[in-house]
C-alpha cells in the first residue's frame, strides 16, 4: 500500500453538445502551476498557442502576455462554436512525484470515456496529447495497435467510425518547437473543420 494520497481531477468535462472532436491529455498539473481554471492551465503548455497559430494563424490569440495566463473565456467561446470537447483519461490519480509528468502519475480510477462519448454522439474524432493518456483509452476500448505520434487508427464504437489520433504533447517538455507540433494538430482539424491554409 501507498501512502501518497489520491487526486480526483478538478474540473467537469467540457463537451459541447455540436463536438466532433474530443480531445484528450492524461491529467491537470499540479494547482500551483495553473494559470487558470481550465485545461491545459500552465501558463508554458502550448497547447492554446498551437489552437491559435492553426485557427488564427497567431499564437498569441488566446494568450494574455501581461498576466502570465490565457483568455479563459476566448477559449471556452471558441470551443464551442467550433465544436471542440475536452477532458483526461484519469479521473483519480495518484502523482509519484510532486510534478506534471505522465511517467510519474499512477492512474488510480480512468474516465468513463464511453460515457464521455455517448454525451457526444457527433463526435468522430479523439485526439490524445501524450503517451499516457492513449494507452489508457486503449485499455477502456480494448484494443492494442498503437498510433504512431501525427497519425491516427480508427476503431468502431456503438456504430460510430472513430479515428484516434496520436499527436504530439503539448508540455514544453516534448522537445519540438510550437509551430512543428501546430502543423501536426493542423492536420485532425483540416479533417473536421473549415481552416484557412
Amino acid at each position: 500500500m501507498t501512502d501518497i494520497a489520491t487526486e480526483r481531477h478538478p474540473l467537469k468535462p467540457f463537451l459541447p453538445n455540436n463536438s466532433r472532436v474530443l480531445m484528450l491529455g492524461s491529467f491537470p498539473p499540479p494547482l500551483k502551476r495553473w494559470s487558470m481554471p481550465f485545461f491545459y492551465p500552465n501558463f508554458t503548455n502550448d497547447m492554446w498557442r498551437i489552437i491559435g497559430l492553426i485557427f488564427f494563424n497567431d499564437k498569441l490569440h488566446f494568450v494574455d502576455q501581461k498576466n502570465k495566463t490565457f483568455h479563459q473565456a476566448e477559449i471556452e467561446s471558441f470551443l464551442k462554436q467550433t465544436g471542440i470537447a475536452i477532458f483526461d483519461t484519469a479521473t483519480v490519480v495518484r502523482r509519484l512525484k510532486d510534478n506534471a509528468s505522465d511517467k510519474f502519475l499512477e492512474v488510480v480510477e480512468p474516465t468513463d470515456l464511453k460515457h464521455l462519448l455517448d454525451q457526444i454522439p457527433q463526435c468522430l474524432a479523439i485526439i490524445t496529447t501524450g503517451e499516457k493518456a492513449t494507452s489508457v483509452l486503449q485499455l477502456e476500448f480494448g484494443f492494442n495497435q498503437t498510433p504512431k505520434v501525427g497519425t491516427y487508427i480508427t476503431f468502431n464504437y456503438k456504430n460510430r467510425e472513430i479515428r484516434l489520433y496520436r499527436m504530439p504533447s503539448s508540455s514544453r517538455a516534448y522537445p519540438i518547437k510550437v509551430e512543428k507540433k501546430a502543423d501536426a494538430y493542423r492536420t485532425v482539424f483540416k479533417s473536421y473543420f473549415n481552416i484557412n491554409p
